[in-house]
């Protein structure tokens, strides 16, 4: 049982058991209900060093950070103590050419607007959960989003961190020249026995690592260790493995970015794709004109979006007459051609509008031969209407289907784009074996071969533990054939956790398991996520009701 009375004479920021707050932090947006003993929120890094002295002293406490709480994978839950990032750590530093300081609690929305009254720029790394998550979870699970095709993910935009490492003290990590290596090696402090004994990790082990290391573009599953240590530059950067890490070897207190200058004017090729055997050569030749984004989603996805057509509508705001005849060419296409397959948009960006559209008809062009439907935006409007769609149908689907509710278990697996013509028949023959039991739509990033399922299950069933676990089994077990990733952009939490060991292997989880004992040694920092989770532990805390 946490003392409150100590925590509160502690530190100078918030202790909150109430009832209330409690609740709240049991929830992120995964199917798993986890009550925290307590909230701290503290106010800045002199706390944290406290609380985690505190935690190290008193065996069974430990600490997890939270900011929005908009994770999928139970990431931010915890029966200990929630470390509330977004009440005093919100505070936007420099903004200047090209880089952003910022402390963790920080919404996007507000970071980004920010940075764009700053010459335009942006971090270009977000999700779609860009209104509501926070910079500091974006770290934290190395997110990725629409744009990352182009402009990678939230490592790549990571210049320097601070972080409260596990004997209390604030300490900086950026990239470093081997010589500044060995500076941090001599210290005869913690910091200096984690770059100690992470060097002889890596260097002893650098090929297993790099064999390791996903083929496909987007992964945040376990610790990019293969991202540390360029060998050809020289460089040594640990905050490669801080990044996407779940908060489970310290607590991140300010983070500096990379910002770019994104181009403004874009045009929209959508590609109406009924033969899925076509979809690798219709990608390829996509890519081939550097399309910014190329996202998809499935038939099922369109279904749901004809169905709720007035709701959309209203998402889209405007006339509703006006919106309706926009929707003319989707209708035209599906009496031509039947429902398609898959809906491919491919966004092209430019310097001038003239220009993006000569990209994006280009594009077109290049399909001509493959007799698929296919259309080119020409205005704003035009466009917003399908990333309405794929943003917003299953948002939909799950506000008018009663008595089931989302279960993101499957929800971010990453393969190669060019096995998915071979991928998807065997992904939907798999979930056809579960029709009667759970309803989903298909959508992701089908440039980086990133796709997104989120079912909607009905809690109350006996048999949804199996289902999970079944599924989960089957469809990891594919995404391994094809040598992909479980989780491109979500991470692994309470969920993921478990098959971790099923994506790497033995050895490479074993070196997994070391640097979260390197770092963490007394395991205070977010315990069973990204190593150390059961089945057992998840299954025992999924939402009792839908």
């Amino acid at each position: 049982m946490i003392n409150t009375t100590e925590l509160s004479a502690l530190i100078t920021g918030d202790v909150d058991a109430s009832s209330e707050t409690l609740t709240k932090a049991s929830h992120d947006a995964s199917i798993f209900e986890i009550m925290p003993e307590v909230v701290v929120s503290p106010k800045d890094a002199a706390d944290i060093g406290k609380l985690v002295t505190y935690a190290s002293e008193h065996p069974g406490i430990t600490l997890t950070a939270r900011s929005a709480g908009t994770d999928m994978s139970g990431g931010p839950l915890t029966s200990s103590v929630v470390v509330d990032f977004t009440k005093y750590f919100n505070q936007i530093g420099e903004v200047g050419e090209g880089y952003a300081v910022t402390q963790p609690g920080v919404y996007y929305r507000d970071f980004d607007k920010a940075t764009m009254e700053k010459g335009g720029q942006i971090m270009p790394s977000y999700p779609a959960s860009r209104e509501l998550c926070t910079v500091g979870g974006m770290v934290a699970n190395n997110s990725g989003g629409e744009k990352t095709l182009t402009y990678g993910k939230t490592e790549r935009y990571v210049r320097r961190l601070k972080v409260v490492l596990a004997d209390g003290n604030e300490c900086e990590i950026k990239p470093l020249s081997m010589s500044e290596l060995d500076a941090k090696k001599q210290l005869q402090t913690f910091e200096g026995k984690v770059y100690r004994d992470m060097y002889d990790l890596i260097s002893n082990h650098y090929d297993v690592i790099m064999k390791a290391k996903p083929i496909v573009t987007k992964n945040s599953c376990g610790y990019s260790l293969w991202n540390v240590w360029n060998t050809e530059k020289g460089i040594f950067d640990l905050t490669q493995v801080i990044v996407g890490s779940q908060g489970t070897l310290g607590l991140v207190t300010e983070i500096d970015f990379a910002l770019v200058k994104p181009k403004i004017h874009s045009h929209l090729l959508v590609v109406f794709l009924t033969d899925l055997t076509q979809l690798g050569e219709t990608a390829s030749r996509i890519l081939e004109f550097k399309p910014e984004s190329f996202e998809s989603y499935d038939d099922q996805t369109l279904k749901v979006a004809f169905k709720f057509l007035p709701q959309l509508m209203k998402q889209m705001g405007g006339n509703l007459i006006t919106l309706g005849l926009q929707f003319i060419p989707e209708m035209m296409a599906v009496l031509e051609g039947g429902i398609p397959k898959l809906v491919l948009m491919a966004e092209f960006t430019a310097d001038t509008d003239e220009e993006a559209l000569r990209m994006a008809n280009e594009a077109r062009e290049s399909l001509k031969d493959l007799h698929e439907k296919s259309r080119v935006t020409k205005t704003e409007q035009d466009e917003h209407k399908y990333w309405t769609i794929r943003r917003e149908s299953f948002n939909m689907l799950r506000k008018h289907v009663h008595g089931l509710r989302t279960a993101p278990f499957i929800d971010d697996f990453v393969v190669p784009p060019q096995t998915l013509p071979e991928f998807l028949p065997r992904l939907y023959a798999i979930l056809g074996e579960y029709k009667n039991d759970l309803v989903y739509t298909v959508a992701g990033h089908v440039g980086d071969g990133n796709l997104h399922i989120i079912p909607l299950m009905d809690f109350h069933q006996d048999k949804v533990h199996t289902i999970i676990k079944d599924l989960s089994v089957k469809v990891y077990a594919l995404v391994h054939e094809f040598n992909g990733s479980i989780t491109g952009e979500h991470n692994d939490g309470i969920i993921r956790t478990p098959f971790v060991k099923m994506q790497y292997g033995e050895e490479v989880y074993g070196l997994l398991e070391q640097t979260k004992k390197i770092w963490d040694p007394k395991g205070i920092f977010n315990p069973g996520k990204k190593v150390g989770g059961t089945l057992e532990y998840a299954f025992k805390n999924i939402v009792k009701e839908s």
